[in-house]
């Protein structure tokens, strides 16, 4: 799996977008679900996805916050002053923004593509009781989730798979590829245009295709 940006930046941009999501709904009144929508439009989100580095970790939750508004022309009618100092008591939607920038490095999947699948509302009803619960575990949760939403199709590799008449085992021990990788990639809980060239070369063999057949290149921007 390659990451957009190196593992000791993700715990700083965990905090940056945690407070950015507090900010920006409990002292600026703006809807949950709007500011998801907004961190998207606003192209903030597929610059993260990209590595920028101004965005990962050169500015604070609330000027990260601040860059979404003023890229997408919103002018928020601030309630109250804020400290940062704030995040420490995790409220819920710092936690809803601080584990989705988690779960979006692991995965490597777009933004978009998650908030296709599940509200950031929804992600914050899942406080209780994930707030206490590893890391790992929200992951699996938000893997079910979107296991069960993937459409009726699903992926190129899913398809493909079928197609060759193959199980999910089989295709992991033909290929070389982890299991529990290859079935993340095959429900599109880690986006497989990620992954590395060596990874999806092997399952373009063992699946007797192109190895464009198994990207799914509608992803990319």
């Amino acid at each position: 799996m390659i990451h957009a940006y190196d593992k000791l930046f993700l715990t700083e941009f965990q905090q940056n977008l945690g407070f950015a999501c507090h900010f920006a709904i409990n002292s600026c009144a703006v809807n949950s679900d709007s500011f998801f929508d907004f961190f998207i439009a606003s192209k903030v989100a597929s610059e993260i996805e990209n590595g920028s580095p101004n965005l990962i970790c050169g500015c604070s939750g609330t000027e990260l916050a601040l860059t979404i508004f003023s890229r997408i022309g919103f002018s928020p009618r601030q309630i109250q002053e804020d400290d940062e100092a704030i995040m420490f008591h995790r409220s819920h939607e710092y936690w809803a923004g601080w584990i989705l920038a988690y779960y979006q490095w692991v995965t490597g999947m777009r933004f978009s593509k998650i908030r296709e699948k599940i509200t950031f509302s929804q992600i914050i009803q899942m406080y209780h009781p994930l707030h206490e619960a590893p890391k790992e575990k929200f992951v699996e949760v938000m893997d079910e989730i979107i296991r069960k939403n993937c459409a009726e199709n699903g992926t190129n590799l899913h398809r493909l798979r079928k197609a060759a008449g193959l199980t999910q085992k089989q295709l992991s021990e033909l290929s070389g590829v982890n299991l529990r990788t290859l079935q993340q990639y095959e429900i599109g809980a880690k986006d497989i245009n990620m992954a590395s060239g060596k990874a999806i070369n092997a399952l373009a063999l063992a699946l007797n295709c192109n190895f464009y057949d198994i990207m799914e290149l509608e992803r990319l921007d």
